[in-house]
């Protein structure tokens, strides 16, 4: 155990906020954590919609979860390593699918954090104003509850780990002549029900899950819904399948002036709304310059392995940053990352560099790391922007977190039901969180859960 418990400040209480917590505090930490919200669980926590006014922008609402979302990994894969995310009593389940609604994985955190005793180390609807650099390697934050005025209180921490989570702060497509098109545009991070479109033609960018999702959600309600995919070839439009109103096109070229938006197939469709299914943004509105770290095209620069910021680690570390894989397989789909292990992961990764059980390189051994993972990613011509998506090298990446821990890699069931999952989805992009092939590997999962049951 360190010789000092050390004072630390965890940014956020959701699924890395909690996990980090408990790693720390094991570790023989005393870490405070900081939530905006009254309850535990991060962009799980269902929450109206931002304001009308701004259909655009995050406003005061940090969740992005539409009321239909279920999660596109099973549950035996999703949950943290030694707290099985199964159906049952210990975990608050109500919701028995194997892909479950969101509400499920809310219960399950909720779970986490009473299981580990942990909510006591919430300061609930408290926001962090600022964080700032103290001599001695030691770190002012202050806060403030909200609803509250003036600058807030000033606290010293011996280290300071952000886990605030990036579906937030929404990343907006690019469209000539936008500023001068009549309808109506909103993100999906503020979309919850299909009702307000009925009768409507909605466009929605993008080709991720929530693109996937909220399509056939809106789907059930709308006149026309046109998808925009920049990976699809230049083609007219394509009905999809099972659906008599929902098509895929290529990427939007431009929109007009009489309402009409025109594709870079050539075809153009007069809509009332469109919807950017296009990401988020990394954003952390509490850090100033002398955190060291800048975002640029959602590069946060510099990390080492993704976590800590060569010149002020370890009292500044950053956890969940890692944000989806994208693999071939006869074909191309993206797949989210299995977030809450490689959290777990990482968490227990910066509460032993913590406590001293694990020294991290030099800093200028690290900035060489950053700049030779950074000449990876340019050999291969990956955009700035996909420095922190895992093609390929999520497990790697955990069993080398696992391994710098003394902990046993992830499971061999767990890394095939993942894969097994992106190829059931290429198969049954509309059925695959109900049909699957995979009964071996669930056995094989709770087999391995009844030593934690």
């Amino acid at each position: 155990m360190p010789s000092v418990s050390l004072r630390l400040a965890v940014i956020g209480a959701g699924a890395a906020g909690l996990v980090a917590a408990r790693e720390l505090r094991r570790e023989g930490h005393a870490p405070v954590v900081f939530e905006r919200a009254a309850a535990v669980g991060g962009t799980w926590l269902y929450a109206p919609p931002a304001a009308p006014s701004d259909p655009l922008g995050a406003a005061a609402t940090h969740s992005s979860l539409y009321a239909s979302l279920r999660t596109n990994l099973p549950r035996e894969s999703m949950g943290f390593l030694d707290f099985p995310f199964v159906a049952a009593e210990a975990t608050g389940s109500a919701d028995p699918r194997r892909f479950p609604g969101h509400e499920e994985v809310l219960r399950y955190l909720e779970a986490f954090a009473r299981r580990f005793d942990l909510l006591r180390l919430v300061r609930f609807e408290t926001e962090v104003l600022g964080v700032r650099r103290e001599g001695r390697g030691r770190w002012a934050v202050t806060s403030r509850k909200l609803g509250d005025k003036g600058s807030g209180q000033e606290e010293v921490y011996d280290a300071v780990v952000v886990c605030n989570g990036h579906y937030t702060e929404p990343r907006i497509a690019v469209i000539p002549g936008i500023d001068a098109w009549p309808g109506k545009q909103m993100h999906s991070h503020n979309y919850r029900v299909p009702e307000p479109f009925v009768d409507q033609v909605v466009i929605v960018i993008g080709a991720s899950a929530s693109a996937f999702d909220i399509s056939r959600d809106i789907a059930s309600t709308a006149k026309q819904v046109h998808i925009a995919d920049r990976s699809t070839p230049l083609r007219r439009c394509v009905k999809q399948p099972g659906y008599n109103n929902l098509w895929l096109h290529s990427m939007i070229d431009r929109a007009q002036e009489d309402g009409r938006v025109v594709f870079r197939d050539g075809s153009s469709i007069k809509a009332d709304v469109i919807m950017h299914c296009t990401g988020y943004l990394y954003d952390f509105p509490f850090l100033g310059d002398d955190s060291t770290i800048t975002v640029d095209d959602n590069r946060v620069d510099p990390l080492y392995k993704h976590v800590f910021p060569p010149e002020v680690a370890p009292q500044l570390s950053f956890i969940g940053l890692p944000w989806k894989v994208s693999f071939a397989a006869n074909c191309c789909l993206s797949v989210q990352v299995i977030p809450f292990p490689l959290f777990e992961l990482q968490s227990k990764w910066v509460a032993k560099v913590l406590s001293g059980r694990i020294v991290l390189p030099s800093k200028e051994e690290m900035m060489e790391d950053v700049k030779a993972f950074y000449s990876k990613l340019e050999a291969r011509g990956w955009p700035k922007r996909y420095t922190h998506n895992f093609s390929n090298c999520q497990f790697e990446y955990d069993d080398w977190l696992a391994a710098q821990c003394s902990y046993p890699t992830i499971e061999e069931w767990r890394k095939q039901m993942y894969f097994f999952n992106g190829y059931n989805k290429a198969a049954r992009p509309e059925s695959y969180r109900d049909e699957w092939d995979d009964d071996d590997l669930v056995e094989d999962a709770n087999g391995d859960f009844k030593k934690y049951l």
